[in-house]
This record gives C-alpha cells, sequence and structure tokens, in this order.
C-alpha cells in the first residue's frame, strides 16, 4: 500500500490509536467485552454460549503448571480457530530459528547498523530479518533476535507457534491489532505478544517503522523477583497495559501466516480471525513505557550489576540463570562517590545484544546508533571504549542525570550464534575492536 492510500490508511490507524482503553496490570486475570453479555456469567464453556458465539481456550501452558506459572485465556469468538483450511509452506523470507547452524558461535565483539531501508511495499513481517540465537524452537528452549524495517502496513495476520515476541520500536509508531485487542506503541514503549496469539501490525507514521524483537522460545517473560530490594522498585505490574475486547467480523480472504517449528505456514481464510468478541484470562499481550521503570541505585559507592536493571525474565530450570532477560537502561540519576560511573570492563558468563533506541549509550560515545546493536558472546571483554574511559576518570563526581538515551539489553545464558547474513551483512561494522585500542598503561609500581 503506497502514495494516498498508504498515508490515508496511516491517518486512520493513528486516530485509532489515539482513542484506545486499557486493562492495567501485568499477569493480572483481565476480562473484556466488547459487547455487553458477550462473557458468560458463570463457567468457562456453557452448552450455548452467549451471543451465538463458540467458546475456545488459549493455552500458554501445560495444563498442570503451578497456578501461579499458568498462562491461558477463554476467548469467545464468532467463529473457532478450527475453522481454517490446511497450512502450506511459504517463503521465511531474512527470518530465521533455533538452532542456528549457518554459522560457528563466534567469540569475537560484533556491532551492526541500523538496517538498510527496505524495498517499497514491505510490511512488518516481510522486514523481519533475523541477527541470531539459540537454543531449539522445536524444543521450547532458548532466543532468536530480530529486527524489523517496514514501510507498509500488514493486511495479513501473523501467529507465532515458537514463542513469544517482544517487539521493541525505534522508530515510528506501531498499531497492534490482535485477538484480544489493539495496542499502541512508540519508540520508548515495547510490545509483548504471547505465544499463538494472532495479530497485525499497522504503522503510524507516513515514511517507514524500525525496531528490535526477542523472540522467546522457553518459559514466558515474567517480573523478576525483588530479593534485597523489597516489595517495590524495577517495572510496576501495574503499568503494564493489556488490551480490552475489539473485533473484526469481516468476510473475505484474509492471508493467515503461521510460524511453526521454524518456518512460515500461511494458508488464507475466508473471514478475519481477529473476532473475538469478548475473553478473560492471563495469557494476554501487553504495552509498557520503558520510562516508567523504577530504576534502583547505588547512593554510596560503586554500582549494581546490571542484572538491576531487569524489566522482564524468562526462567530457566536454574534458579537465577534465565533463559533470556530483557533489560533497559533508562533515565537515572549516578551518585556515586570514589566510583568509575559507566558501566564496568567485564566478562560475563550471560551474552548480551544490545539495541539503541534513542540518544547516546553512556559506555560508548561513538559508533553506537540508535537502530544499531551490538553483540558481545559469553567471557568477550567489553567495556567503556576509550574516549569515555577517559572522560569518566577524569570527570568530577557531582551528582548527574543520565536523560539523553535510553539502550536495551537482551542478556541469555547461552553464546548467540550469528546467522550467515548477519555475519557477512554490509551493515556490519568493521573495525569495532579499535574503540578499546590506545587505553594506555598507568601502572606505576
Amino acid at each position: 500500500m503506497t502514495g494516498t492510500a498508504g498515508t490515508a490508511h496511516t491517518e486512520q490507524a493513528r486516530k485509532t490509536a489515539e482513542g484506545l482503553a486499557y486493562s492495567l496490570g501485568f499477569g493480572n486475570e483481565h476480562s473484556s467485552e466488547a459487547v455487553p453479555g458477550a462473557l458468560p456469567p458463570r463457567g468457562n464453556s456453557p452448552q450455548r454460549a452467549p451471543l451465538g458465539l463458540y467458546a475456545e481456550q488459549l493455552s500458554g501452558s501445560a495444563f498442570t503448571e503451578p497456578r501461579a506459572h499458568n498462562r491461558r485465556s477463554w476467548l469467545y469468538r464468532i467463529r473457532p480457530s478450527a475453522a481454517h483450511p490446511a497450512f502450506t509452506r511459504t517463503d521465511n523470507g531474512a527470518l530465521r530459528s533455533a538452532p542456528f547452524t549457518e554459522t560457528v558461535p563466534d567469540p569475537n565483539r560484533l556491532r551492526w547498523n541500523p538496517l538498510p531501508a527496505p524495498a517499497p511495499g514491505t510490511d512488518w513481517l516481510a522486514g523481519l530479518w533475523t541477527l541470531g540465537g539459540n537454543g531449539d524452537a522445536t524444543q521450547r528452549t532458548g532466543m532468536a533476535v530480530h529486527l524489523y524495517h517496514a514501510n507498509a502496513p500488514m493486511e495479513r495476520v501473523f501467529s507465532n507457534a515458537d514463542g513469544e515476541l517482544l517487539i521493541v520500536p525505534e522508530q515510528g509508531g506501531l498499531l497492534v491489532r490482535t485477538e484480544l485487542g489493539l495496542l499502541s506503541a512508540g519508540p520508548g514503549e515495547v510490545v509483548l505478544i504471547p505465544r499463538g496469539v494472532r495479530f497485525r501490525v499497522e504503522l503510524l507514521d507516513d515514511d517507514s517503522a524500525r525496531g528490535y524483537v526477542c523472540e522467546n522460545y522457553g518459559q514466558p517473560f515474567q517480573l523478576p523477583d525483588l530479593g534485597p530490594i523489597g516489595a517495590n522498585g524495577l517495572a510496576h505490574a501495574r503499568h503494564f497495559r493489556a488490551p480490552v475486547a475489539a473485533y473484526e467480523d469481516t468476510e473475505g480472504p484474509v492471508e493467515v501466516v503461521n510460524k511453526y517449528c521454524g518456518n512460515l505456514w500461511s494458508a488464507t481464510y475466508d473471514h478475519s480471525p481477529l473476532d473475538v468478541v469478548a475473553w478473560f484470562g492471563n495469557h494476554t499481550p501487553y504495552v509498557y513505557d520503558l520510562r516508567l521503570f523504577n530504576v534502583i541505585g547505588t547512593i554510596s559507592y560503586d554500582h549494581p550489576d546490571p542484572s538491576i536493571f531487569t524489566v522482564l525474565t524468562s526462567p530457566s530450570d536454574t534458579p537465577g540463570l534465565a533463559g533470556v532477560d530483557f533489560v533497559v537502561f533508562a533515565p537515572r540519576w549516578l551518585v556515586g562517590e570514589d566510583t568509575f560511573r559507566p558501566p564496568y570492563f567485564h566478562r560475563n558468563v550471560m551474552s548480551e545484544y544490545m539495541g539503541l533506541i534513542e540518544g547516546a549509550y553512556d559506555a560508548k560515545a561513538e559508533g553506537f546508533v540508535p537502530g544499531g546493536g551490538s553483540l558481545h558472546n559469553m567471557m568477550s571483554a567489553h567495556g567503556p571504549d576509550r574516549d569515555t574511559f577517559e572522560k569518566a576518570s577524569a570527570a568530577e563526581l557531582k551528582p548527574q542525570k543520565i536523560d539523553d538515551g535510553l539502550a536495551f539489553m537482551f542478556e541469555t545464558r547461552w553464546p548467540v550464534t550469528a546467522t550467515a547474513q548477519a555475519a557477512n551483512a554490509d551493515h556490519l561494522q568493521s573495525g569495532y575492536d579499535g574503540v578499546w585500542q590506545g587505553l594506555e598503561r598507568h601502572f606505576r609500581p
């Protein structure tokens, strides 16, 4: 969709986004109906569902998982999801899935510039480009890092059986139409789409939309435990916004694309599958404003490890060891006495992919730009570049507000193996190791 039609579609999407309402609270048992009386007054699956609807359960966890970890929603829809023709394989484009075997895991530090501009008519799904990942989508372990660059709204519908999707806009706003309702997000916000939920992405800006995606094959994201921090801090559950019911009652051909065990499959429905009139449960999408993150930090000396910036975590079978953490470096004050304030030099058993939403990152003076990203795999040495080190070592240690940048990190327990397209990309920076060259010897025994 281009030209006048595309502009009109974008304007309509903006008007829709401005009028959205939400239900608040991460992990809550939400309920919503677009038509009064659409929810059954008791029970989940009555003999005859209200208003002639079909009752259907969407399970994001095994039935027998503990109540605190069980994810499911009951949907009351115009047609059941089972009413569809056969799916057939379709082209994966630049989308890849675990296991990642095109290249070998690389211990070198890598950094990319933003994705190049896409061809005209590229929607969000076609604009997905996989950088790498780990684990195995068929075994529900590990994660993948994708980027997207789109310039056209989706006219098809997408769902992902392999995992949940954490979408991080960096440029351009998105209107996300899901089975459970509508979400709007722009740069500085994130959208979480649970496993199996169908959705369509429209653009809120005429030019294009660009950003990052973490595909989590493992346990669903949850808020991290707070431990000694206490009852409050980090991301507050009440700041996560869930959609309210909104349905499409349309006839006619609609392409539905399903990602299943690493490949894309397509079917043409004779109706829109976004036809849920009412729903209740806790397997639901969310949008969250990263600027609401309640940063915890030092008020004496040194500073905490970056794990203190965790927004969401996907736990593994080892307590405290995440399949993937989503971490944000939000605006904050630095007040530590006799403290080197930028992130310190370190080597980590975890692997870190970092992206930049806006501004600059306080550990990298040059080369790390919005829309770009860096990969520091397990035990690769990294830290502030030379210029940052020199300035921070000589800086006056007065209270300092960091508010000119918004960076994030996907941190994972296993090395991230790059795809062949990422390892050979024209926008892969050469000479990244040079940012640490020239760090002088200051040792004086």
